[in-house]
């Protein structure tokens, strides 16, 4: 489904019929259907919404850059379109720098807020690293991306035994249109909210992967430290993109964070 959200179009979906709302965000360079083992967990207790960012997926990728309050207007003009005025809400990589973002333009939203392989802030010398991915899509598309990218995102022993999970999110990398990736890509380094973390008033749950190479568990700790009351799950083996490597342990942390929400 789509809705007509700040002059675009999001891709959505819906799953499930009872319970309570749960948001999920996904990572840079995929789409919702990276969530499948998750949609299918909580889709039997909750109302799960799973939609493509802007740039991403079936939603329209305009022409960048975009900032990181502008996904978070997208995502609160998708909630108001939907009628949904609370949600539980699961973001990953990117998808947890937009909930950090909307979190704290729209509080109150957020019943649990879940925080995986993602980040606060970046530090100055990070800059250079999204400039270039930036420069590769707009003069080369995404394909030079895909194998850095699958690298960074798995360890090495599940790349190997599950070549149909690289499949399908090779497929998704690319896919993804240069415009969108680059738009995000100009997003992603500005987050820096770190001293604010405090002010989400809601449960809190850190999921970091021991061998996360693209946001190191340093960067789970420290988010950690500055959301008082937070958790923080660390999973292993786990590279970036956790919530597929490890789904069974990702999908307990998570569903601790919802009943401790309820």
């Amino acid at each position: 489904m789509k809705a007509n959200v700040n002059g675009i179009n999001l891709y959505y979906e819906t799953h499930g019929t009872e319970g309570p709302w749960l948001t999920l965000s996904h990572s840079l360079g995929c789409s919702s259907a990276m969530w499948t083992p998750q949609i299918a967990e909580f889709s039997k207790r909750f109302r799960v919404l799973a939609f493509d960012t802007r740039g991403h997926g079936r939603s329209d990728a305009p022409q960048g850059p975009y900032t990181l309050e502008q996904l978070a207007d997208d995502l609160a003009g998708l909630l108001a379109q939907l009628g949904i005025q609370h949600t539980h809400f699961c973001g990953l990589s990117m998808g947890g720098m937009i909930g950090q973002t909307f979190a704290l333009k729209y509080p109150g939203v957020f019943s649990s807020f879940t925080l995986a392989n993602t980040t606060s802030r970046y530090p100055a010398e990070a800059q250079s690293t999204w400039a270039d991915r930036i420069r590769i899509v707009e003069s080369q598309g995404m394909q030079p991306l895909l194998e850095p990218t699958l690298g960074r995102w798995f360890t090495p022993a599940f790349r190997e035994a599950r070549p149909d999970i690289m499949k399908s999110i090779g497929a998704q990398i690319v896919a993804t249109p240069a415009a969108g990736y680059a738009g995000c890509c100009a997003a992603i380094p500005q987050i820096d909210v770190t001293k604010r973390l405090g002010e989400i008033n809601c449960p809190i749950l850190v999921i970091a992967g021991e061998q996360d190479m693209a946001t190191p568990l340093a960067m789970a700790q420290e988010m950690h430290t500055n959301a008082p009351g937070s958790t923080l799950a660390v999973l292993s083996p786990a590279a970036h993109l956790s919530n597929l490597e490890q789904p069974e342990a990702f999908s307990a942390a998570l569903d601790g964070v919802l009943k401790r929400a309820a």
